[in-house]
């Protein structure tokens, strides 16, 4: 499953997963047996609907990886793995494997993903979350079926942009020329010239966003915009997508990107609905 995937114009790169090799992880149902006493915390990834207990394979997160299972409760399921009962740092090892067995358990089922790092005492700990929070998890396991989402990043190189911005505008062009000519203090002419130049920046930054926003819209069940992060980037934002539409957005994203010469579209995916969720839970971490 391909996660991190690049657009720029009509080419279209697809870079390797970031882990070193897609888990083969069949689910099945797990067979009954006498439990030890619970002396290890349990590390929760994510909720899922599921009417029988059922394992993934031992693909959780620490160096030995434990093998990750279910805690039901009427309907719905917590998938977890047995862990020491510590606070995980988020290194790149732990966020890789806590994204490990979320990609491996949405392939076959609508998952709610659980923050980074969430550990409980015991397996009644768990139900009692399930108990507590049934309904709202409920609504959104129906609300998520059959979602996935994208995420998607437009970046484009700003000076390359006021190129064509000091071409298409006789007021800057008047400005650079006087600026570059003037003998004397270009100050007022530059401090114009730059109040110019970033009001059409911005204009032509909103216009290519609401645009792309627009075009997407077909091929996408909801949207979600992020702030952008640094000068580059003029776009970070999230899609919904149904899970049989995905071939569907990945082409309109490449045919959007072809209509932006100067710009480059980077979006990843398929993730949980991580944007989309909203479940806000009182947790306690173990001690």
């Amino acid at each position: 499953m391909d996660k991190t995937r690049k657009t720029k114009t009509v080419t279209r790169k697809r870079s390797a997963r970031p882990v070193n090799e897609e888990p083969r992880v069949a689910t099945r149902t797990a067979t009954p047996v006498a439990r030890p006493p619970e002396s290890r915390g349990k590390y929760v990834y994510c909720i899922i609907q599921a009417t029988r207990p059922l394992q993934f394979g031992p693909i959780g997160i620490g160096a030995e990886p434990a093998e990750v299972q279910t805690v039901n409760h009427e309907g719905i399921a917590a998938v977890f793995s047995d862990t020491p009962v510590e606070i995980f740092d988020a290194t790149r090892e732990n966020v890789l494997a806590h994204e490990r067995v979320n990609e491996a358990v949405m392939r076959q089922h609508t998952v709610i993903p659980m923050s980074f790092g969430t550990v409980f005492k015991t397996r009644e700990d768990i139900v009692e979350l399930l108990r507590g929070a049934h309904g709202a998890f409920s609504d959104v396991l129906a609300k998520m079926e059959d979602k996935l989402e994208f995420g998607l990043k437009v970046l484009w190189d700003r000076d390359v942009i006021i190129q064509e911005i000091e071409r298409e505008d006789e007021d800057i062009q008047r400005l650079k020329k006087e600026i570059s000519s003037q003998k004397g203090s270009t100050y007022f002419a530059r401090m114009q010239y730059g109040r110019l130049v970033d009001a059409a920046l911005q204009a032509r930054s909103e216009r290519g966003v609401a645009d792309i926003f627009e075009q997407l819209r077909s091929v996408s069940v909801a949207s979600r915009a992020n702030k952008p992060i640094g000068d580059k980037m003029i776009m970070n934002a999230a899609f919904l997508v149904a899970r049989d539409r995905e071939g569907a957005f990945d082409a309109k994203v490449k045919q959007v990107g072809s209509q932006y010469e100067n710009m480059t579209f980077k979006y990843t995916g398929p993730w949980p609905p991580y944007n989309f969720v909203n479940i806000r839970l009182k947790l306690e971490r173990a001690k």
